[in-house]
This record gives structure tokens, sequence and C-alpha cells, in this order.
């Protein structure tokens, strides 16, 4: 992936109606080469999909939290994660280190939905525990990744010794002492 591959995917996370002749003004590229790269993206699995993004108020979902999900052993975590992803509700499951197994990311309508959903994920096998944390506001939420992140390496050493600078003559010194054994 390359700076221009870079452009393109920061451009599509903006707004992924964009035509491809759009894009490729932007990234200066003829739309058949934007084409071309755009599927190489999607193919490497880059690009997963196209989404509209909704607001969750607007659409009935007033209500989200995180809650975290403690298993008595990790070879629950399987199953669990299989109804989970099954329950609309969910947006996010997360295998995380601390107190819990796994934290997701939960919206619902109303206190009633979600204690339905709570319900729900306590009575899947090995579920241990769950601490609900209700969200007030939310102030940053981004699907949008960066993607001017490098493979940069870091720089290489500078050389143990200074190389000698080129198009100087003998200094003063080595000009005397060289005269000094001319004459011998």
């Amino acid at each position: 992936m390359d700076a221009v591959d870079r452009r393109l995917l920061a451009l599509l996370q903006d707004d992924a109606k964009l035509s491809l002749a759009a894009l490729g003004e932007a990234a200066d590229l003829a739309a058949s080469s934007v084409a071309e790269r755009v599927k190489r993206l999607e193919a490497a699995g880059v690009i997963r999909g196209y989404h509209a993004v909704l607001d969750p108020q607007r659409v009935g979902l007033d209500l989200a939290a995180f809650i975290g999900v403690s298993l008595n052993y990790p070879k629950h975590i399987d199953a669990f994660e299989r109804v989970a992803l099954a329950m609309p509700e969910v947006q996010e499951c997360h295998h995380v280190t601390g107190a819990h197994s796994l934290l997701l990311k939960v919206r619902a309508r109303n206190t009633a939905a979600m204690e339905r959903v709570l319900s729900k994920l306590r009575g899947i096998d090995g579920v241990m525990r769950t601490e609900t944390m209700v969200v007030f506001s939310t102030r940053i939420e981004r699907a949008r990744l960066p993607t001017d992140v490098t493979d940069e390496r870091p720089a290489a050493r500078p050389p143990a010794t200074p190389p000698k600078p080129e198009g100087r003559g003998p200094t003063p010194r080595s000009t005397k002492a060289r005269k000094g054994t001319e004459r011998g």
C-alpha cells in the first residue's frame, strides 16, 4: 500500500459516494487507475464494505452502554461471541485484558430494552457476571481510521567514525610534517 492508496482510503472514508472521476482528480489519477486500485484494496480486505453512518438517536436508539462480561472459562468465548453476533443491539465485542473477558458496546431504545439485552447476555453459558456502564453522552465516536500510518523503520545509525570531508587538501599540520620528512 503506497501513499496514493492511503489518499484514496482517506477520501473514501470521508465520502464513499465519491465518483471514480472525483477520486482520480483528488489523487491525480485517471478514473481507470482509481478503479484498479480500489478493486485491489477490496480484494485484499483493506476495504471491507461501504455503509451509511446513522445517527443513533434519530433512529430511536437513545441508550448506549459498555458491558464488561466475565466468563468462567476461556473455552466459552466462541459460543458467547456467536450469540452476541446474532444480537443486533451488540455493536462491538472485544476480547480484552483486565477485570473482564469481553467488552461490549450495546445500543437499545430505552432501559427496558437494555434490561432484556442484559438478561439474554447473562443467560449465555459461561457468563459469571456483567458490569454495565451507561453512556450519558458521547464526545468522540468515529469509524474513520487514520490512513497516514506508515511502515517506516527507524533511521539507520550514523557510522562509528565520521567520514573525512571531501575536497579539502591536507591540513597545515600534515603538510608541515611531510615537509620535514622530505628534507632528509
